[in-house]
């Protein structure tokens, strides 16, 4: 009788809300008995910090039901959730978080099986679609990642590595029809070497991009002749021979276009996958909590975050993925009751001392830096300056040139590999007349550097528009520790660095590696150098040379940079000289001042990993020291006031339920999981979420570079990558570390050999970066 009471509750809320979780309950639940607990019983936590797990059967306030083992106000063990939109969950609980062997169901009838770990699909499981594509194999953050095979309902089928959702790697697709390509993909396309079998037992075999043949390949037929050349979509940039049957040595006379070829593709299409309403994680789970008033219901998702909107203040329970009550890290530690922190924004020191009484401050937003740089308008000082280098780049990218294949020859690293051009203010056969006064432009190694913007995909019209259009660039405040000066295009797209002779000396050395290891490794960290010029300036009896190179802006981004750092691994001089009433979202903190651990999700921690092994041996083995990692973070979840919101956290202080609150959820992150565009977007380094750990450190441990951390998480965006990588260990540097190392201790230097400088950099990145469990 009792069963029969909630589940006729149940049945009327849902009808409320929607007519067919009504039709799926009887079936759902029409053969399950489970005995039932008072919702309005009391069970205190066992004294040894064990779980008190029972049996509930509940009808939440919201027309949600949930039936199965529950402890301490959360699902616990085996359980089923049904929410009234029809999705449900049958499987395995971790303290509110789905985690383990489970099964997810979706109205539309697609079925996930197999594992979850907090809140996602994670590990191994299978997928059937609506409509009838199914997915087996390895998933992460509810994404394939990993070996899988999938097959679609239309015959075709694929199996081979995914990642991020896509296919990525080596992997076959077979089409209904016969026809199949066996080789590399990326980002859901075929793309880089491979071979496609057609089922007239015709083939071709070579490089792909974005699903066509590109580059070098054969073509070969049945009978045993082929064709070799490039190939490219384009007529134009198509040229190979023909080699007949039997006599591979003459060459044929075969009327052929390979023009058919590209016709025979347009009909085998990569079926997109379908594309999931809403993920598992998404879910809000409505739980009850035991006051001394009586129970209040709270929301919160599946994975313990709980949302905003059903709760006061002064029921506010402190919890981060499902934790414990009063327990903000989920263990042991208790950092609202840590030691003072100073009041500062993000301020990272601590007094030593008595821990009893202080509370963590809240972390708020830094103030909103103006527009970066000055405008450099007719009268600023480097006016024609600009002029200048806007002529030249516009002569450097604008000049015809042959299509250059990625394979270069030696001689076009060549240091004499330059080009100087003459630029009269009346203009000559190959410049324009121009206003300011006439200049001298020189181009290092061209063929090269076009080369590379060509590896980077930067369409030279929109480099051009970037630096030469009719926007004036901008001239950052202050030149950097080296002198050098630094200019922004207005579309803040890129960054024109000055630099020195010895500089660009350097780079020119280690350009073969720099653009080998680029074409190796698409995920590197390294700086984007996009070209290498000279200005020489004629000022009276004498002729100044003005070097610069011109870069990638690592924080052009849709989302706003909070937190800038620059990390070298060394505590020498490693703080921000500004005072704090100066400090804005545009500072550039350094090493003593970070105060936050960072956690990468499982696949990119181990990329991360890989790639910066990678890059630290090419930087060592060119000689190259004191460069550092720029590190920029944007807070995903803050409040109207402009305060930081943890993990976990519900209302801030001094806030009611329906004050508005600005923040942003979770759920954008999975968003983002549902969109493939914008997930392809996310690259190593680069509009990364992420999750932050808060940590502390004490005043006078000068030389703790890393803090403590406290338990408190924050979820983020992260972008980061390696900078002035052209710092070779001369002799100025030898000079550096035998006087310091006089003075300090001298693992806290900067200036320090190239492969002591790699070991340390990467020891103190593996300590600040690990992966999110």
């Amino acid at each position: 009788m009792k069963e029969s009471g909630v589940m006729k509750a149940w049945e009327a809320t849902v009808r409320k809300t929607q007519a067919v979780a009504k039709k799926r309950a009887n079936s759902i639940f029409g053969t399950m008995y489970m005995s039932h607990a008072d919702e309005e019983e009391q069970h205190p936590d066992n004294e040894e910090g064990e779980f008190d797990l029972y049996i509930a059967d509940k009808v939440l306030p919201n027309g949600d039901y949930y039936t199965g083992q529950w402890a301490e106000n959360f699902p616990h063990g085996q359980g089923k959730y049904l929410w009234t939109d029809g999705c449900m969950y049958i499987g395995e609980w971790s303290k509110g978080k789905t985690m383990g062997k489970g099964r997810f169901s979706w109205p539309s009838g697609a079925i996930y099986e197999g594992d979850f770990k907090n809140g996602y699909m994670d590990g191994t499981g299978t997928y059937t679609g609506s409509n009838g594509d199914t997915y087996k194999g390895q998933w992460v953050m509810n994404l394939k990642q990993g070996h899988g095979v999938k097959t679609l309902v239309n015959g075709d089928w694929y199996e081979g590595e995914w990642r991020r959702g896509l296919q990525d790697g080596q992997g076959k697709y077979q089409w209904k029809n016969g026809n199949c390509y066996i080789g590399e993909w990326r980002n859901g396309s075929i793309w880089g070497k491979g071979s496609f079998v057609w089922t007239n037992g015709n083939r071709y075999d070579g490089y792909w991009e974005d699903g066509l043949p590109k580059g070098n390949g054969t073509f070969k037929w049945e009978d045993g002749s082929f064709y070799v050349g490039d190939w490219s979509k384009d007529p134009k940039d198509q040229n190979g021979t023909y080699y007949p049957s039997g006599s591979s040595s003459e060459e044929g006379n075969f009327d052929w276009d390979p023009q058919e070829v590209y016709n025979d593709l347009s009909e085998c299409q990569i079926c997109p996958g379908e594309k999931v309403a809403i993920l598992p994680s998404q879910k809000k789970l409505a739980v009850w909590r035991s006051t001394k008033g009586g129970d209040k219901p709270r929301r919160m998702s599946v994975d313990g975050r709980v949302s905003v909107g059903l709760e006061k203040p002064s029921d506010r329970m402190l919890m981060s993925d499902g934790g414990s009550e009063g327990d903000a890290s989920g263990g042991d530690r208790s950092p609202t009751m840590i030691r003072q922190l100073d009041e500062d924004l993000m301020g990272p020191n601590m007094e030593d001392g008595d821990s009893s009484g202080f509370y963590l401050p809240t972390l708020k937003l830094p103030r909103k830096a103006k527009r970066q740089g000055e405008t450099i308008s007719r009268g600023h000082k480097n006016y024609e300056l600009m002029l200048n280098l806007q002529l030249g780049i516009r002569h450097s990218v604008g000049r015809p040139a042959p299509t250059a294949s990625l394979d270069l020859k030696p001689s076009a690293f060549d240091p004499k590999e330059k080009v100087w051009t003459r630029f009269p203010p009346e203009g000559s056969k190959y410049t324009p007349p121009h206003p300011s006064s006439e200049f001298k432009w020189k181009d290092y190694c061209p063929v090269v550097f076009r080369t590379l913007r060509k590896l980077f995909r930067v369409d030279a019209a929109d480099y051009m528009l970037s630096i030469c259009g009719s926007e004036a660039l901008r001239e950052l405040c202050s030149p950097g520790k080296s002198g050098s000066f630094f200019y922004l295009t207005n579309d803040d797209r890129y960054m024109i660095k000055t630099m020195k002779k010895n500089e660009a000396k350097a780079l020119i050395r280690m350009l073969p590696a720099y653009y080998n290891h680029f074409r190796s490794f698409e995920n590197t960290m390294v700086t984007k150098f996009y070209g290498l010029h000279c200005v020489k300036l004629s000022t009276g009896p004498t002729q100044r040379k003005v070097r610069f190179i011109i870069m990638g802006n690592l924080f052009r981004s849709e989302y706003t940079i909070h937190r800038r750092f620059d990390l070298k691994g060394s505590s020498l001089g490693r703080i921000t000289d500004k005072p704090q009433s100066e400090i804005d979202d545009s500072t550039i903190l350094k090493d003593l001042d970070l105060n936050f651990l960072f956690k990468l999700e499982k696949s990119w921690f181990q990329e991360f990993c890989r790639q910066l092994d990678r890059d630290c041996e090419l930087l060592e083995q060119e000689g190259i020291m004191d460069y550092s990692l720029l590190l920029g973070i944007h807070f995903r979840e803050v409040s109207a006031n402009g305060e930081l919101i943890h993990c976990g956290s519900e209302t801030l202080p001094g806030e009611s339920e329906d004050d508005g609150a600005l923040r942003l959820s979770r759920a954008d992150t999975d968003q983002l999981l549902l969109d493939p565009n914008r997930w392809a977007s996310i690259k190593l380094g680069v509009n990364m979420p992420a999750r932050v750990e808060r940590t502390f450190r004490r005043i006078g441990n000068e030389l703790q570079l890393v803090g403590e951390p406290v338990g408190e998480f924050y979820e983020v965006i992260l972008f980061f990558g390696i900078i002035d990588i052209l710092q070779d260990y001369d002799i100025s540097k030898k000079l550096e570390h035998a006087y310091k190392s006089i003075q300090y201790d001298a693992t806290s230097i900067s200036a320090v050999d190239p492969r002591q400088y790699s070991r340390r950099f990467r020891d103190f990145l593996l300590r600040i970066f690990s992966e999110d469990t």
